[in-house]
């Protein structure tokens, strides 16, 4: 085949100009989808010399070598490889130093080796959060995206707080807002949120996000067209309600109509984030007025706790109903939208919370009993 070829001489070759044209050729065989595994076929020879070329190659060529390392970074022994012999600092100097192009494919490359948990360490032995910071303020929209989308990376990979607040503390949360709002696509801001919702699940973080128009920014991409934006923009709103006075301000900005509309969505996996978040705004009283003027929102949340619906955990509808059971009015709409059965099922199959939700349904209709006689 040509790629063996190709290796070999990019291997061999002391020439820059052959060089170049080599690595552009593999760069190109690298996005087309049924070749990849040919290229990833050549191992480590191949990723020393993409390395070379990365750093002591023309402008034009390191850009070709990055391309070519993104589609053989997605394997975790090619991300190890590439950590432990220097590429990332070689990307990251390209991030601080490359023209805008180069800049942009080489935070890519970052952001899929930052998906792989053993290599966060090279990341942070390069300072790579201050080099990306720096990118996510004053890059192309591309490299923003990037950026945005490695600092994800490390931070969702990451159990320690410490990196959280090191990214807020140096200018993330002004960078995310920027990008946010000047996003062309909706496609595009799945990263943000995503980065949002890591940012979020630190407390501290979470109180200046709340009060820094973020809830407002996540009202408007929970009825957007894209699934994965507005599944990653309800785990956000859980995030971020983590206390009262962060959940009133949810409630306020409008989060709960769209929440309640994606308990209808196709996917479990939306329906499951707009409970979970529900579930949580439910938390303050404001919140449950605003939820039962939606006319959908009792009926959606019951029909989730139907059995046959699989890959949902049960226990968010349930404590999203459990918090209105209370009500006379949302217990009678429970009832009517058939929740006995679902409950009753649920309790045989052990479902957390589903024995003290039907407690308090039945002590509910034994009042009413009481109250008609």
């Amino acid at each position: 085949g040509v790629v063996p070829v190709l290796v070999r001489l990019l291997d061999s070759s002391s020439s820059p100009e052959i060089k170049e044209k080599t690595v552009t050729a593999i760069s190109r065989v690298s996005t087309v989808d049924s070749s990849k595994h040919v290229l990833i076929a050549e191992g480590l020879v191949l990723l020393n010399n993409l390395l070379r070329v990365l750093e002591s190659g023309s402008g034009f060529a390191k850009v070709k070598a990055c391309i070519a390392l993104q589609a053989l970074s997605h394997s975790k022994e090619n991300a190890r490889a590439i950590g432990s012999r220097g590429g990332i600092s070689s990307l990251l100097s390209i991030c601080q130093a490359g023209t805008p192009s180069s800049q942009a494919v080489a935070a890519g490359v970052l952001r899929c080796l930052a998906a792989f948990p053993d290599i966060i360490d090279n990341f942070m032995e390069e300072n790579a959060v201050f080099v990306l910071l720096a990118l996510a303020a004053s890059g192309t929209t591309s490299a923003q995206e990037n950026s945005i989308g490695c600092l994800c990376n490390l931070v969702s990979e990451s159990e320690d707080d410490q990196l959280k607040l090191l990214i807020a503390r140096e200018g993330g949360i002004e960078s995310l807002k920027n990008f946010w709002d000047s996003s062309s696509t909706v496609r595009s801001l799945e990263v943000a949120v995503e980065l949002l919702r890591n940012l979020a699940s630190c407390p501290p973080i979470a109180e200046v996000l709340a009060f820094d128009g973020f809830p407002n920014r996540l009202v408007s991409v929970l009825s957007c067209g894209v699934l994965g934006v507005r599944s990653a923009a309800a785990k956000a709103v859980y995030e971020l309600g983590f206390n009262t006075k962060t959940r009133k301000e949810l409630g306020e900005c409008g989060c709960i109509p769209p929440l309640v509309r994606m308990l209808e969505g196709k996917a479990a996996e939306e329906r499951e984030a707009a409970a979970k978040a529900l579930s949580s705004l439910m938390l303050y009283a404001g919140n449950r007025r605003i939820f039962r003027k939606e006319e959908r929102g009792i009926v959606s949340a019951v029909q989730l706790l139907d059995p046959l619906i699989q890959n949902l955990d049960k226990y968010h509808p349930i404590s999203l109903l459990a918090s209105l059971v209370h009500s006379k009015k949302s217990r009678k709409q429970m009832i009517a939208a058939g929740v006995l059965p679902y409950v009753q099922k649920l309790v045989e199959m052990d479902v957390d919370g589903a024995k003290k939700l039907l407690e308090s349904l039945r002590k509910g209709k034994l009042w009413g009993v009481f109250a008609r006689s």
